[in-house]
């Protein structure tokens, strides 16, 4: 029977075993719920400034649970280059994330920049052989991508006329972390513990957004105590335990055959802009939403033999 202890140390799967969809919901409702919190620490934040000061207080997590498991990192094996690309990436795609809350709703985010698994299947048709695209995964990101379209012109769910800021941010995340992704599946970080994929990761995302918010503004707006308890709970929940499986997941698990579990995340993602910010749920918006999750379905789908 699988255990976690066996995911964390076990060889790559074929396809998604009980555990590995367990987790896969737990981390997309966590997900779900990462971007309420994020916009709530956006009141007492800058979006560059808490994105970067949560990606060092990650690391330094990460690197007091690599010195208490002793993970063994190497750094002589191809992977620096590609540990600065991800990092550079990851960067990218949490900084124009938590500019994107600024600008628009919760569930409007979580549908855009959960697009991930579809620009996903497009990369993975040309790097990755044994996942290529057939005719029912271009059904499934055609219907999939008249949804994103649909989402798009829905007017009546954006909160403002600047909201296609936001839309396009969250876009342009999802796309970077398409990169990220693929690259820890085609180069020499796929070699590496978990632990050092994060390490490259926090660490270069790090430096670049904290050296950059102070050119976008104040680092700091209206901080109070729960807003501080809020960011402490993404460092440890999220950015770095959350992450930590995560790459593992990515490390044994097919990425294709993980996208009808990501339709979950922006579900999630919804539910919480609607429960906690009362985000306008409208009927283009729920189709929309239904439509990038069938066509998630049909790109999982195995092809018939």
């Amino acid at each position: 029977m699988s255990t976690l202890g066996s995911l964390l140390s076990g060889p790559r799967r074929d396809h998604i075993d009980p555990l590995g969809a367990s987790l896969l919901i737990g981390f997309s409702a966590l997900l779900g719920l990462n971007q309420a919190l994020v916009k709530i620490v956006n009141a007492g934040m800058a979006p560059l400034f808490q994105s970067g000061a949560r990606s060092a207080c990650a690391l330094v997590v990460i690197l007091i649970w690599a010195a208490f498991v002793r993970t063994r990192f190497d750094f002589r094996n191809g992977s620096v280059p590609w540990g600065m690309l991800t990092g550079t990436l990851f960067a990218l795609e949490f900084a124009m994330l938590f500019i994107a809350l600024d600008y628009t709703t919760v569930s409007r985010v979580s549908l855009f920049f959960y697009s991930m698994p579809l620009f996903t299947a497009i990369g993975a048709h040309f790097l990755l052989p044994v996942e290529r695209l057939h005719s029912g995964k271009l059904i499934g990101l055609g219907i999939a991508f008249t949804g994103l379209a649909i989402g798009l012109a829905d007017e009546s769910s954006a909160p403002s006329d600047q909201s296609w800021i936001g839309d396009l941010l969250a876009v342009g995340g999802a796309i970077s972390w398409t990169g990220i992704a693929l690259a820890m599946r085609t180069t020499p970080l796929q070699k590496c513990p978990s632990e050092q994929v994060m390490i490259y990761q926090l660490g270069v995302s790090a430096i670049l957004l904290l050296v950059a918010a102070p050119f976008f503004g104040d680092t700091l707006r209206v901080l109070t105590p729960s807003i501080l308890l809020i960011f402490t709970f993404q460092v440890i929940a999220v950015a770095s335990i959350g992450y930590l499986l995560w790459a593992r997941i990515l490390a044994i698990y097919p990425v294709g055959n993980m996208a009808s579990f990501s339709l979950l995340a922006p579900v999630f993602g919804v539910f919480s802009g609607w429960l906690l910010f009362d985000d306008p749920l409208t009927v283009r918006f729920v189709i929309a939403l239904a439509l990038v999750g069938a066509g998630l379905v049909l790109i999982n789908r195995r092809r018939a033999s």
